[in-house]
């Protein structure tokens, strides 16, 4: 079994690679899902976010608002980033879910390659707990293009926010000195597919 870590900065494509990793039979888990998971009612990291940052986060319907602990967390305008409080709720319980996900996959097929997609693995110190680190990268403005679009807004507010929260990443050249595999998702679909089926052939080798 390989344990491979997928990462890159905000809106880097990071999710679209991991999709071409699954169509070729790796099995994929996201820590964004992990943690939307651990974020519902009823969870301990739900009762520990609303103790830290208050029932203004929350919707009528007692569920979390997103947006509004993003922007409480990366730092509004005259507020100081409280993403690294977030983070040290978060992070724990969604490695540990990660961790139990890795060894059930590997419980169940020795030769599978896994791989989890975060965003945040080198700055949460997590890297060693990988075989290999695979980093997505693209261009800044292409960053921003992408986050706008996901997100329905102009490229002006995308800019802004994007700016806010690679503030709380390391910055790409930074992750690609880390990594053992690098994937420019600047071009082309198909050229990152073209990158990605040369990344699995070579995984492919070390469990075979």
């Amino acid at each position: 079994m390989l344990r491979i870590g997928l990462t890159g900065g905000i809106a880097s494509g990071k999710s679209a690679v991991g999709e071409m990793f699954v169509k070729l039979g790796v099995r994929l888990i996201r820590a964004d899902d992990i943690a939307h998971e651990l974020m519902q009612p009823g969870q301990a990291v739900y009762d520990e976010v609303v103790r830290h940052f208050g029932t203004e986060i929350l919707n009528p319907d007692g569920s979390i608002h997103r947006p509004r602990l993003a922007s409480l967390a990366f730092g509004e305008a005259g507020h100081a980033s409280r993403v690294k409080e977030l983070n040290a709720i978060v992070h724990p319980a969604v490695m540990k879910r990660e961790d139990e996900w890795m060894r059930e996959v590997g419980r169940r097929d020795s030769d599978v390659i896994a791989i989890v997609e975060a965003a945040l693995i080198l700055e949460a110190g997590a890297a060693g707990r990988f075989n290999h680190l695979i980093v997505v990268t693209c261009s800044p403005e292409q960053r921003v293009q992408r986050f706008a679009a996901r997100l329905g807004i102009s490229e002006e507010a995308a800019r802004a926010e994007v700016t806010r929260r690679m503030a709380a990443q390391l910055p790409d050249i930074e992750k690609i000195k880390a990594a053992d595999f690098v994937i420019d998702n600047s071009g082309s679909l198909d050229a990152s597919e073209q990158q990605v089926q040369r990344v699995f052939a070579a995984l492919r080798k070390q469990v075979t």
